[in-house]
């Protein structure tokens, strides 16, 4: 059905795959005769696509779909901006911003899927031991031996921030035979999960799990959450994956937990400063896993899926989804 409106989306797309996203957004508004107005004209133009910062004429961006890092170099200068369609679930870069008079909308529902991959791909290995495996069959005199393992069924995954994200891992714990406990700001129930706890109680929720995932946003009261109270508490077979956002993290309270034994292993994916200094300590430490923020990368194609969805919204005059809270910063 083609949409009847008079409102025209003039897009400036501002990413490092701008180029990805506006050939995926143009294949899809080809095969939609929603973006059709009612006089034959597109209801969305590509205005301006671009990668680079001084490409880029702010005051006469309206809508824009952007990564927000780059965008919140230039968003303070975009005086007509209404809405600003991000390309990324966490948004710190734009929030951090003193602007709030427009719309901004995350990209979700499109990396559940990938973070299932990422997060029981570490965990299987632990629980499996392949490195040990992999370490007997390729010693000078290959050692036939049947390496530690310590199974994931019958445990307790530890989910620290349950939103679509986190709640994706939920029906793959389970099926592997794993308990789910969750920590959110509110600690309100969430279904497949045993019992939801709140920061207050993060002791409590570290001792209830065998394996902790951190998936929590970026904000003031998560900064430094996971420290000392955190680590101390967990147990000392227990891997720790951080996917989230690296300033949840006390790194000093994690290189002590890990050395002292309160944890066997941590995953990081996400930093306080990316890329991670090759002077780190996390790079050498014999018991961290590092990956360079990969663990659930959005596909041009899924950012031209949530853009039109919410497009046909903004075009018909309707809420918008995905919408983040200034106040609230999530």
């Amino acid at each position: 059905m083609t949409a009847r409106s008079s409102k025209v989306i003039e897009l400036t797309i501002l990413s490092d795959e701008a180029n990805d996203i506006a050939d995926a957004l143009q294949e899809k508004i080809a095969e939609n005769d929603s973006f059709i107005g009612a006089d034959g004209r597109p209801l969305i133009t590509l205005k301006q696509i671009s990668t680079r910062l001084e490409d880029v004429n702010a005051q006469a961006v309206t809508v824009m779909l952007a990564d927000p890092d780059l965008a919140s170099r230039i968003i303070n200068n975009c005086t007509a901006l209404t809405w600003c369609q991000s390309t990324w679930a966490g948004n710190a870069p734009l929030l951090s911003e003193n602007k709030n008079d427009y719309t901004l909308t995350g990209l979700k529902g499109i990396f559940g899927k990938l973070m299932r991959e990422y997060v029981f791909a570490y965990l299987l290995g632990h629980a499996r031991n392949t490195r040990a495996f992999e370490k007997n069959q390729r010693a000078a005199q290959p050692k036939w031996e049947a390496s530690k393992r310590v199974p994931l069924n019958g445990q307790t995954l530890g989910i620290a921030g349950l939103g679509s994200i986190g709640q994706a891992l939920i029906p793959v714990a389970h099926a592997f035979g794993m308990q789910v406990v969750g920590l959110t700001k509110n600690g309100k129930e969430v279904e497949g999960a045993n019992a939801v706890y709140t920061p207050d109680n993060i002791e409590g929720f570290a001792s209830a799990c065998d394996h902790v995932v951190n998936l929590m946003p970026d904000t003031p009261t998560t900064q430094n959450m996971l420290s000392h109270r955190f680590f101390n508490a967990l147990k000392p077979h227990s891997v720790f994956i951080n996917a989230g956002r690296g300033s949840a993290v006390d790194d000093d309270a994690l290189l002590q937990a890990l050395n002292s034994g309160e944890l066997a292993h941590a995953v990081l994916d996400v930093f306080r400063h990316e890329p991670l200094d090759p002077d780190h300590p996390f790079w050498k430490h014999p018991n961290i896993s590092v990956t360079a923020h990969t663990a659930a990368e959005s596909q041009p194609s899924d950012v031209a899926d949530v853009f039109l969805e919410n497009a046909l919204r903004y075009i018909k005059g309707e809420p918008l989804k995905y919408q983040f809270d200034f106040e609230k910063g999530y």
